[in-house]
């Protein structure tokens, strides 16, 4: 199994990042019943005030090769694709366990 998990921060006003954070999450939510190699997905969007990082992800599949399949789904790339004008930085880590 593999791990992917993803940081983002925003670009905008904290009621902008906000309301794409929220929109992000419902998009990513769904993916699980649309992307046959996703196990899992779980979102968090920070509620901390003094932390610059906005939106985290992370998603199960069973191999990296499953990872490549669920980036390149017409699905997630729509859900990435709500970011657009808005994505500042991005962090990633995929690891085994």
């Amino acid at each position: 199994m593999v791990k992917h998990i993803v940081a983002f921060k925003l670009t905008g006003t904290a009621a902008e990042r906000r309301e794409v954070s929220l929109k992000f999450k419902e998009a990513l939510m769904a993916l699980p019943k649309q992307i046959e190699v996703l196990r899992s997905m779980e979102v968090g969007i920070n509620e901390n005030p003094n932390e610059t990082w906005d939106v985290v992800l992370t998603a199960v599949v069973d191999s990296m090769a499953d990872v490549e399949v669920y980036a390149k789904h017409p699905a997630h790339v729509a859900a990435a694709g709500l970011l657009a004008g808005h994505k500042g930085d991005r962090a990633c880590v995929d690891y085994e366990f």
